[in-house]
């Protein structure tokens, strides 16, 4: 997955955005005013913080090399999932999807998208 395929999902998703809140090189898609998704855009190979369960968390760090503790992140909550190629996007796409949903659900019902 590069960039754009990325920036795309991203924005494809029911109410996401895109935002600069940390400078102009790091993408933060949010939905609700939340971020589900954050990466540097000069980060090459792309590094993708995503939120996720903890328990799915830690599964997944021990399943793939290529996803580690978040980057700047709660560990618990979140991984930096590195798009270096070894993992499918499909798998990229059900870890951004996770991400989403998990972030929608916290929302008060007013901010879900609908």
């Amino acid at each position: 997955m590069n960039l754009e395929q990325l920036r795309s999902f991203l924005l494809s998703l029911p109410g996401a955005e895109e935002t600069f809140p940390f400078g102009p090189v790091t993408l933060v898609a949010k939905v609700g005013g939340k971020m589900f998704a954050l990466f540097g855009l000069d980060n090459e190979p792309l590094r993708l913080n995503l939120k996720c369960l903890p328990e799915q968390a830690e599964v997944l760090r021990e399943l793939y090399p290529a996803v580690l503790p978040g980057y700047h992140m709660n560990k618990r909550h979140w991984n930096t999932v590195i798009l270096d190629g070894s993992l499918p996007d499909a798998d990229i796409i059900d870890m951004i999807d996770e991400s989403y949903r998990l972030v929608v659900q916290g929302l008060p019902q007013s901010r879900r998208p609908v």
